[in-house]
């Protein structure tokens, strides 16, 4: 090929920097302190040559497993799992380290291969996104969200298309591992504030759809709000929650009752005593310093929802008040039975697809028909879930609330709320028993938990 026709080759090749990939490789081979640190940074999919991406890869899986790496062992695990070439391979990674005089800057090569990773995964979203708009079918709406999701992808370090291999996959599992049993066994999701739901859950873990049911009355609500208020307390991260039915107005003034302790009527009234107004000043503050976002917004829908989220940084939960009261994505709720229980399931599994694009908890709450006031043991069961359709399968986590003094006024168990895990992915299901405060309309933990099952 002539020089002319070469360079024009070149230019029309996706961004790359072979010399960085080279150099990242040689310093891996020649000083193992700084395998760990490129580990942490890089992925095999971010080398651009197909064979740098073979290297890598074969010390990605044998540093998952606590392999010793040096020229001689991935040589032979390269054997073992034929990517190596008799008559290149050995030549090359000898080469590697020859023009790779010190590790001292292997972060700075680092950087370059990221960089022109990242500008690799924007020019192929950009071109399927050029080739979705030339083609010109489908709605505009939906052309504009599937872009937004390429884009979105790219800026969290994932490709939508790209297939992972086990090894790659484990590699994180294992480090996952490995951190929680040194921490102590630290809860793997973010803790709802709750100990006793914590325990039942593992806490509230990513890309998890969560799914509180309860009848009117029983304080789904003030449980995710509480739920909410914990999370933005403690996390450190960011809580987007969406209300179809309350206002912001009306949800700040619940959030401050929970807060300061204070009677939501006596908020409501202005009739506050001197004690109060130092508890409603000092719970502002706690709220002020929580990252807690609202909108009110009752036409909005999971597409709306997505889009909101994916501008928000640091975020750790989704709420959602609640599920039958969200718009499909064609535009209003349908009530006319089939088609009514069909756009429930479309939106229950577009929120199960939110929460794994975005890495993040979604609690979406939900009402119950009216099936479990006709038994005699009126607590919710699965089958009491309105419109439930794909609900049920789509939800990780499936709770219920009941209390059974709101049946039963004279029960011996009045202000118990039992929170019932119907369905949980990751564990047992249950029950646990929260203290229900209806002055405050909020829940507290119960040290008591009783009767799995």
């Amino acid at each position: 090929m002539d020089l002319a026709l070469e360079d024009e080759f070149l230019a029309r090749q996706l961004p790359h920097n072979l010399e960085a990939e080279q150099a990242v490789l040689g310093s891996m081979l020649i000083d193992q302190n700084c395998i760990k640190d490129v580990m942490d940074k890089l992925q095999p999919g971010d080398f651009y040559l197909q064979q740098n991406r073979d290297i890598f890869e074969t010390m990605y899986t044998m540093f998952s497993y606590s392999r010793p790496i040096d020229p001689v062992t991935v040589v032979g695990e390269m054997q073992k799992n034929g990517t190596f070439d008799e008559n290149t391979t050995q030549n090359y990674i000898i080469q590697l380290m020859d023009i790779t005089p010190t590790s001292a800057n292997v972060m700075e090569y680092v950087a370059l291969v990221r960089g022109k990773s990242l500008l690799r995964s924007v020019a192929t979203a950009a071109g399927e996104i050029t080739s979705m708009v030339r083609e010109g079918s489908g709605d505009p709406e939906d052309v504009l969200e599937v872009a937004e999701q390429k884009i979105y992808a790219v800026r969290q370090g994932r490709s939508s298309q790209d297939m992972a291999s086990i090894g790659t996959v484990l590699s994180g599992v294992l480090e996952n591992i490995e951190q929680l049993s040194a921490e102590g066994g630290r809860l793997p999701g973010i803790s709802s504030g709750f100990s006793a739901i914590d325990a039942k859950l593992s806490g509230l873990n990513k890309s998890d759809l969560i799914l509180l049911a309860a009848r009117p009355g029983m304080g789904k609500t003030s449980l995710a709000l509480n739920i909410a208020l914990n999370v933005g307390k403690n996390s450190g991260k960011t809580v987007a929650m969406f209300s179809l039915e309350m206002s912001k107005e009306q949800l700040a003034l619940r959030l401050l009752s929970s807060e300061a302790l204070v009677e939501s009527n006596r908020l409501l009234t202005g009739e506050l005593r001197e004690s109060d107004w130092m508890k409603v000043a000092e719970a502002a503050g706690v709220l002020s310093r929580a990252d807690i976002r609202l909108d009110d917004n009752p036409l909005l829908t999971v597409s709306d929802m997505n889009a909101k989220c994916r501008r928000l940084d640091n975020l750790g939960l989704v709420v959602i008040d609640y599920l039958q009261l969200m718009s499909s994505a064609g535009g209003s709720m349908k009530h006319s039975g089939e088609s009514r229980q069909q756009a429930v399931s479309d939106i229950s599994r577009m929120l199960k697809i939110m929460a794994k694009e975005l890495q993040v908890p979604v609690l979406c709450l939900s009402q119950l028909s009216r099936a479990n006031e006709k038994r005699d043991d009126k607590r919710p069961m699965l089958s009491d879930l309105r419109e439930s359709g794909a609900i049920e399968q789509d939800a990780d986590i499936v709770l219920f609330i009941f209390r059974e003094d709101y049946y039963s006024p004279d029960s011996d168990k009045r202000n118990i709320a039992e929170l019932i895990v119907a369905k949980n992915r990751h564990g047992e299901t249950g029950k646990v028993e929260l203290k229900w405060m209806p002055e405050f309309t909020t829940f507290d933990t119960l040290e008591k938990r009783f009767g799995e099952g």
